[in-house]
């Protein structure tokens, strides 16, 4: 599947629904949308993004997702049916994150902490250490699980909060190696995996 620039631009400001389905563990939360991703309304779908060859590697899925055409039916059940969700800090899509203001990400936080506090996943997983530092303020957080205290557990209620790689092919240090063994840790965690 190919995109003119015209078309991508088309949307802009476009949303992608949350994938969610009743018996959620693990929550993945991107940024927000590309527009690829606004354009086939699939998650993490830009050709470059390495999400699902990772969360294939890890074993999160059976199989790689083509995130370049879109999700099918069939793949969504598969995610949801193993207790895997996705949702975005914020829900506009722009051709970058950094087109984001800090305000839009601290409201995105506040929408996700609804949005947790609606669907009770095991674990948070967020996918952007920057965006998580902006979204909550916490200026001096490292990726990986988040240390269990008493603001958070008021914030996130049950669920485990993991910060793990971004998937964008902007993210260029990652790999498809390094991002799955984080997601996979998260997984485990989730017990959408096992140990």
């Amino acid at each position: 599947m190919r995109f003119t620039r015209a078309e991508l631009e088309s949307f802009r400001d476009h949303e992608v629904p949350d994938l969610v389905g009743p018996d959620l563990r693990l929550l993945f939360v991107g940024i927000n949308p590309g527009l690829w991703t606004a354009a086939v309304q699939t998650h993490f779908a830009h050709p470059a993004n390495r999400f699902y060859p990772a969360i294939a590697a890890a074993g999160i899925s059976d199989y790689e997702i083509d995130r370049a055409a879109g999700m099918s039916d069939a793949d969504r059940a598969h995610l949801t049916g193993r207790g895997v969700g996705i949702t975005n800090l914020v829900r506009r899509a722009t051709v970058r994150a950094s087109e984001l203001s800090r305000d839009e990400l601290r409201e995105g936080g506040e929408r996700l902490l609804r949005f947790v506090a609606e669907h009770r996943p095991r674990v948070v997983a967020i996918a952007g250490i920057t965006a998580y530092r902006d979204a909550f303020g916490e200026r001096k957080a490292v990726p990986g699980r988040q240390p269990d205290r008493l603001e958070d557990a008021a914030r996130f209620g049950d669920a485990a909060l993991w910060v793990v790689p971004n998937p964008s092919g902007l993210n260029a240090h990652e790999t498809v190696a390094t991002l799955a063994a984080a997601y996979r840790a998260a997984a485990v965690e989730a017990g959408v995996v096992e140990a």
